[in-house]
Order: C-alpha cells, then structure tokens, then sequence
C-alpha cells in the first residue's frame, strides 16, 4: 500500500486500474476491427460514410472524457 493511501483507497485504484486496462484494450481491439472495413474489396462506403462514421467516434472520445471531468450524457451511434 502507498503512503498516506487508506486501504479502500488502493483497492478502489487496483479495481479502476484492472478495469480500465481491459476496456481500453477492448476498445482498441474494437478499433482495430473498425479498420478491417477500410478494405474496398469487401466492402463498400463513401467519404461521407467515412467522415460520419468518425465524427461520431470524435464526439463520443470528447463526451467519455468530459465524464471524467465530472459531467456528460451518452447516446447511441447510427449511420443511417
């Protein structure tokens, strides 16, 4: 335990830090699919599509980091 860290403190950080190495690693890997559509023989999109699609990840990585300024709201993503 650290200094001047109160027990509940440090199970509250190994819990948070525990948590978030594995969804930040499901959200990367998330990602990291989302590229695989890149490939044009597979699959077809517009530029349009493509800027939709990122603005939308754009506004959700500003709302997520607004809530851990202690404030935001959530919504679902559709591209049509």
């Amino acid at each position: 335990m650290m200094e001047g860290t109160s027990p509940n403190k440090e199970a509250n950080r190994e819990r948070f830090v525990r948590i978030v190495e594995r969804r930040v690693n499901t959200i990367l890997n998330n990602l990291d699919s989302l590229g695989k559509c890149s490939n044009r023989r597979n699959y077809e999109y517009t530029d349009a599509d493509v800027k939709r699609i990122f603005r939308e990840i754009e506004k959700k990585c500003k709302e997520i980091r607004i809530l851990f300024d202690g404030k935001g709201n959530t919504r679902a993503f559709k591209l049509e």
